[in-house]
């Protein structure tokens, strides 16, 4: 029998672990995911995958066992930048990527190939430049993967927690030039109307805008370069379903006595109801593990937001992880709790095998808690 499985046809405790740390030991960051996408392609194809990377470097791995339903299970290979020296200790493995997000790509891995019992098509995907602000790998799968029957993303939830949404993003710039003056001049310099900018941001969004509130919008001056002739100023702005962006975008614009507001990005708040088959088949792999599931929102944005915009489908995030690490120096995962991750989405996998196939399938709200961090 090949030593990656178990009699009973799970992948092994020491397969996972050394997957997730090979993975852990390729340095990945936005732009440079090719390395990992080649090694995740032999793996996968060592483990029962029909293997291959897309034209933007996605790698997608398709395990067919019959008539069915498509489940797409969805995470990205790329993280932030600072690779540091992956090492274990105390049933804790540390590096980079480790919780943002290669332990919840390879519980994905390894959950869809010890599936041996769902009856349909199994979709695993690593997309590329999810850090990034376009999210150019989902993207691709949004335009030229047929849509699956549901969809769940990997990002570290905590391996008893699901996640039924995000808020969504919008990212401003706001850029000015002015005449050469002497400080002393009391016309408004370049980088006082910078300032004046957020300020207005500020003021438009209203005294209860918060980032720690799912339903409110909050703001970021994420970067401030002026001085008396040219400035620039770059805004974040965290929105909640039914948010109206133009109205926003207009009426900064009319606030602004110079320079120029352009929409760099914009992409839309998600939320999917406690009911959605998909959560469902999350929070049944937790109870089969004897936790108490919790369902929380986010306040920040993922590859959901990307693909909810145009798959009107079930899905929900989950992974194993603490997302409190998301981009820390001490980045690690709980061995234990990325063991549980892999049997809490074998267990969904079960579950979503009963789900009707679509039509178009070429193959056939209380309150929550929230998390401001990924």
């Amino acid at each position: 029998m090949n030593w990656a499985f178990t009699s009973s046809g799970n992948v092994t405790e020491t397969y996972a672990a050394g997957l997730l740390r090979e993975m852990l030991e390729i340095p990945s960051s936005s732009y440079q995911e090719r390395a990992l996408a080649d090694y995740l392609v032999e793996a996968m194809t060592g483990l029962g995958f029909d293997a291959h990377i897309d034209g933007v470097g996605n790698v997608i791995g398709v395990i067919e066992r019959g008539a069915g339903p498509t489940v797409m299970l969805l995470g990205h290979m790329d993280t932030v930048s600072g690779h540091f020296p992956v090492r274990s200790e105390d049933g804790r493995l540390y590096g980079r990527g480790a919780v943002d997000a290669k332990g919840p790509l390879a519980a994905m891995i390894c959950a869809a190939a010890g599936a041996v019992d769902f009856p349909g098509r199994i979709v695993v995907v690593g997309v590329v430049e999810e850090e990034t602000p376009r999210s150019r790998g989902a993207m691709a799968i949004r335009a030229t993967h047929a849509r699956p029957d549901a969809l769940i993303i990997g990002e570290p939830s905590g391996w008893s927690s699901v996640v039924l949404g995000y808020k969504g993003k919008l990212d401003l710039r706001y850029t000015v030039k002015c005449p050469a003056t002497h400080p002393s001049n009391p016309v408004p310099k370049a980088s006082e109307l910078a300032v004046a900018c957020w300020d207005a941001l500020v003021e438009l969004l209203g005294p209860d805008a918060s980032h720690a509130v799912f339903d409110r919008p909050g703001a970021t001056l994420c970067q401030l370069n002026g001085d008396l002739t040219t400035a620039t100023a770059d805004l974040s702005i965290r929105i909640p379903p039914g948010f109206d962006v133009d109205a926003l975008v207009n009426g900064l614009r009319d606030r602004l006595p110079a320079g120029d507001l352009d929409v760099l990005n914009s992409v839309a708040a998600c939320r999917v109801g406690r009911a959605d088959p998909a959560v469902r088949a999350l929070v049944s792999g937790i109870r089969q593990l004897h936790a108490r599931p919790r369902l929380v929102v986010k306040t920040a944005t993922s590859d959901m937001n990307t693909l909810a915009e145009v798959w009107d489908i079930p899905m929900a995030t989950y992974g194993p992880g603490d997302s409190s690490l998301d981009h820390a120096d001490d980045e690690h995962i709980v061995l234990s709790d990325y063991m549980r991750g892999i049997d809490v989405l074998t267990q969904a996998l079960s579950e979503l095998a009963h789900l009707p196939v679509r039509a178009d399938d070429p193959a056939s709200a209380a309150p929550l808690p929230v998390r401001s961090l990924r």
